[in-house]
């Protein structure tokens, strides 16, 4: 029996994309969600080393929510490498100015470090409302998976 190993060359002519709207949906399993499709995971052609994945526009991110009191505890922290440079934004305001941002930075943080994971955040776009500018790929709509479990 042999084993499938997808190629680069043969994965640019199957790309779809595919369009994520990210209105009342939590962060984090937004994020974990685009990935897997970033990723290709969703694929039965899925190889670990190769970009199988496809590109994804993720639309409404002011919509997005944070569940709990993440938006009062948790803080967006980056340093200047200047001495005392740490600089924290809270998050409330973090996705009051910048929500495609923090979309795009969880999405990324889900991403393998390396190479490949590089080449995959290149296939995100995410923005602010629903207009976008990718009418032309036709992209299909992509449901995301509920809970399982209502509390």
């Amino acid at each position: 029996m042999k084993t499938f190993m997808a190629k680069n060359e043969e994965m640019a002519a199957q790309r779809k994309w595919y369009v994520v709207d990210a209105a009342n949906q939590p962060l984090g399993r937004l994020a974990s969600q685009v990935a897997a499709v970033l990723r290709g995971k969703n694929k039965p052609i899925f190889t670990p080393h190769v970009d199988t994945g496809d590109y994804v526009i993720v639309i409404n991110s002011d919509k997005a929510v944070l569940t709990g009191r993440k938006l009062d505890k948790k803080f967006k922290r980056h340093h200047t490498l200047y001495m005392g440079g740490m600089k924290e934004v809270q998050y409330k305001k973090y996705m009051a100015e910048k929500s495609d941002e923090a979309v795009y930075e969880a999405v990324k943080g889900m991403l393998p470090k390396n190479r490949l994971g590089r080449q995959m955040i290149k296939k995100l776009r995410v923005y602010k409302d629903e207009r976008h500018e990718h009418l032309a790929q036709k992209p299909e709509v992509l449901e995301l998976q509920k809970k399982r479990y209502e509390v």
